[in-house]
């Protein structure tokens, strides 16, 4: 009998095609493949791809045969953000939401206000009036740029529950469900939470830099019927001036890494293993001794 989400869940990996996968990036993979296959999920990847200027279909397909040559596979079909339009809209009929007509200067100067608190949307565009509404409406519309959407939020904080960080509490603001500007598209955190549900994904596995987003896709799900999936946002792989791994730190892509097998013994050892292989990793994997602290690359 075929697994379906009505009888197992999943867990995922959800990669942005922007370039090749680095060394930090199939510590995660390897993680979230690790902490589905050992808790008896099934395991789905998703493309990430709404940011259309900064994806492509050939870094698309190169990191899927990396994660292939690492070993990890996966349950049916790959999904792709670009065909999912639809799925989104629908969503996005069901949340309750308002026109945002702010500039980023817009919102970088009402940030300053002594009373505004600092990364949140200080709320500009809540309370207009119709008529403000449609004067600014027509301002970006000379301009040839439409408004964003954003949610109208009703607490300020929500709480999840983390597999490494225990309890966590975060802020929640009016955040934007669907981009402005010229070039209008999906935010990541409506995406997120929609492509989660339709995968039958409730085990999240991720980097910590995630941690504060968590927050926001919880209530968004929650405004949506979606019960929010287990999360476990895992640590990163840093640089020795403590920085987040990146392409500039050297050979650090598995294609400049040399054999899948020497990258598969470094990840290993990168958790605290002895492996050759993923499967042989899975054997010995126990999701509960995963240290908390970020690995240092030393290329």
């Amino acid at each position: 009998m075929g697994m379906n989400s009505a009888t197992t869940g999943a867990g995922r990996y959800a990669p942005s095609p922007s370039g090749d996968l680095h060394f930090g990036n199939l510590r995660t993979a390897l993680l979230a493949w690790l902490f589905a296959r050992s808790t008896g999920r099934r395991f789905v990847v998703r493309v990430e791809d709404i940011d259309k200027q900064r994806s492509s279909q050939e870094a698309a397909e190169r990191q899927l045969a990396d994660l292939r040559a690492l070993g990890l596979d996966w349950d049916g079909e790959v999904i792709y953000q670009h065909d999912r339009d639809a799925a989104y809209e629908q969503a996005l009929a069901q949340l309750p939401t308002y026109e945002c007509y702010c500039s980023r200067k817009d919102i970088r100067e009402a940030s300053r206000a002594p009373h505004a608190i600092p990364g949140q949307y200080p709320g500009t565009c809540r309370n207009l009036t119709e008529d403000q509404r449609a004067a600014k409406r027509a301002e970006l519309a000379a301009q040839n740029r439409q408004p964003a959407l954003r949610l109208l939020a009703d607490v300020p904080t929500f709480t999840i529950h983390d597999a490494l960080h225990g309890t966590y509490t975060g802020d929640v603001d009016d955040f934007i469900l669907r981009r402005g500007g010229q070039d209008t598209g999906w935010a990541y955190n409506l995406a997120v939470v929609v492509d989660d549900a339709y995968q039958g994904i409730d085990q999240v596995v991720r980097g910590d830099d995630l941690l504060s987003s968590a927050p926001r896709q919880a209530y968004l799900a929650s405004l949506l019927g979606i019960e929010p999936p287990e999360y476990i946002h895992v640590p990163l792989v840093l640089n020795e001036s403590g920085e987040r791994l990146a392409k500039r730190d050297g050979a650090v892509t598995m294609r400049e890494m040399g054999e899948e097998g020497d990258v598969v013994k470094q990840l290993a050892a990168s958790l605290g293993y002895e492996a050759h292989s993923a499967a042989e990793l899975l054997a010995q994997f126990a999701p509960d001794r995963l240290s908390p602290e970020p690995y240092i690359w030393r290329g």
